[in-house]
């Protein structure tokens, strides 16, 4: 009985152990940005982000260089968004309309650079930058 308690002590202390380096493992600061829709619009294609500020700072304005992607895996167009002000701690949600651009034909986004990064340590924006989709289409940083 005590060897089989010792054994099942030692399971919960290596999973308690595993946890903690794992939530150690994850960046203590970051700024999260999803792309949440893309819906066709009378412009082209209206593009929905959330955007969830974790970094030290309030950031008072911020724009991100994305690269899209057609279905042939090449570059069709490179714009700048102003993503505006991102609160720390906030949810935030941005709506793009991009003009002349069809939605289904948009297989891959990527986040190349944030020209302006105006709040925290110069490069922290790129620097602390995860991004996911939740939708069909990856999105990059």
């Amino acid at each position: 009985m005590t060897g089989r308690f010792a054994a099942v002590a030692a399971g919960m202390a290596m999973a308690i152990s595993s946890v903690c380096q794992a939530q150690e493992a994850a960046p203590a600061s970051s700024l999260d940005v999803e792309l949440n829709a893309l819906a066709p619009s009378q412009k082209g294609c209206m593009m929905t982000f959330v955007a969830l500020n974790h970094l030290p700072a309030a950031i008072n304005k911020v724009s991100f260089e994305l690269a899209f992607f057609n279905d042939k895996n090449a570059v069709d167009r490179i714009t700048v968004l102003d993503f505006r002000d991102l609160p720390q701690g906030k949810k935030r949600v941005r709506q793009f309309d991009m003009p002349n651009v069809k939605c289904e034909s948009v297989t891959r986004i990527l986040i190349n650079d944030t020209p302006v990064c105006d709040g925290p340590a110069a490069g922290e924006c790129m620097k602390g930058l995860v991004t996911r989709s939740q939708i069909s289409v990856p999105f990059e940083g």
